[in-house]
């Protein structure tokens, strides 16, 4: 059961940075290719960050 937990986390991480990724246009984060792979890269730690919780629901669903 150990490794299907992780390949279920890992999954989840990186569908959050794929989502996140495409989605990037749709927040109010600066355009800038680094700022958009360390925002998709390091998103679960970011999540803490009430602003950046705000724009990375924006970059999912589009509001």
């Amino acid at each position: 059961m150990g490794p299907l937990v992780v390949f279920a986390l890992l999954g989840g991480y990186g569908f959050g940075a794929w989502k996140f990724w495409n989605g990037f246009d749709r927040t109010s984060f600066n355009k800038g290719l680094g700022n958009r792979v360390a925002m998709s890269t390091l998103w679960p730690f970011l999540m803490y960050n009430k602003s950046y919780r705000k724009n990375f629901q924006k970059a999912l669903k589009g509001d």
